[in-house]
């Protein structure tokens, strides 16, 4: 086979018959010429290479095309497989510690606990194209990094003409290039269709485009933990509260808001504590919450939260949410 691959490989890279002079000089084979030849003489034999002239080397037949074909399909299937089972392995990891946290959290506090997986904030644009499709719709080409590209058709009243479609391109562009979705804010997009006038509307469409495709395939799983222990306090413990408390940590919709709004926080002071109405979710105005942003390298973070009654203790709450920042880090740290 390693005889046979040996002289396929070098008869698509040259397009000569292969002699077997050529095929010894291949170091992972390490034999003879004389040896190889009888195996060529094999090869033949069978049907999977053939002399196409007197006194000439060999070129691979239909039937050693397919052996060569078939097997390299085998090992790339192996290849994946292979892959596929070590990332299933390291999800499962990852999965299983982002559990435990979440356990350890609310049996060390507690009050009840969650945490977010680490999701990719870091996409920055890499250029926007718009063309004129006909004059109810233009087509948005966006590219990411990573070379992704996202294509958004946008219906419009009135197309613009290619002219104005140039100045958009280079208005979007000039604003938008290298930047990530956190700093894509409500001020630029503001700027943005102030400066587009009345086609203010399309550039509209079009950021959220951007923002979409840089956020694309973003699959957030959040973990809790301890939703029985903030039942133990009976400023939580009213059947009201209670239902909307274990309603927003099934249905995890609320702990999405609190998620997107720690991970937008840009302070830059890791602990964010919200009291009562200063909650980003409603059904949690009775309660406190203290959140913290982790990361596992650039651009990889989650959230880690505790959520239990106002009077809470603060202290030891911003304490263990420290520490777990720190064990965290040096888990990311060591492993890399």
């Amino acid at each position: 086979m390693k005889i046979l691959h040996a002289i396929i490989r070098n008869y698509l890279e040259t397009g000569e018959p292969v002699g077997s002079r050529t095929i010894s000089k291949y170091t992972d084979l390490n034999l003879s010429s004389a040896t190889i030849r009888n195996e060529m003489a094999d090869l033949e034999e069978l049907g999977y290479i053939i002399q196409p002239h007197t006194s000439a080397g060999r070129i691979p037949s239909d039937k050693g095309y397919r052996l060569y074909v078939d097997s390299m399909l085998e090992e790339r299937d192996r290849e994946v497989e292979d892959l596929r089972e070590l990332l299933v392995e390291k999800e499962d990891k990852m999965d299983h510690l982002l559990k435990q946290v979440a356990r350890f959290l609310a049996a060390n506090t507690n009050y009840a606990a969650m945490i977010s997986s680490p999701l990719y904030h870091g996409n920055k644009l890499k250029f926007i194209q718009l063309s004129r499709v006909d004059e109810h719709q233009v087509l948005a080409v966006i590219v990411v990094e990573g070379n992704v590209i996202k294509n958004t058709m946008l219906h419009v009243e009135q197309a613009p003409d290619q002219e104005t479609m140039l100045k958009l391109n280079i208005l979007l562009n000039t604003h938008l290039n290298g930047k990530t979705l956190n700093e894509i804010n409500l001020g630029m997009i503001a700027n943005l269709k102030q400066q587009a006038g009345i086609h203010s509307a399309m550039v509209g469409e079009i950021v959220d485009a951007v923002a979409e495709a840089i956020q694309a395939d973003e699959d957030l799983e959040i973990y809790t933990s301890g939703t029985n222990n903030i039942l133990k306090y009976p400023e939580l413990a009213d059947k009201e509260k209670a239902g909307e408390l274990i309603t927003a940590f099934e249905e995890k919709k609320a702990l999405n808001q609190i998620v997107q709004e720690t991970l937008a926080d840009e302070s830059g002071t890791g602990i964010q504590v919200y009291i009562g109405d200063e909650s980003p979710v409603q059904t949690m105005r009775d309660c406190s919450v203290v959140t913290a942003t982790y990361e596992l390298g650039e651009g990889m973070k989650g959230t880690v939260g505790i959520i239990g009654p106002k009077r809470m203790d603060y202290d030891k709450v911003v304490g263990i949410l420290k520490n777990l920042m720190s064990q965290l880090d040096a888990l990311y740290n060591k492993k890399t």
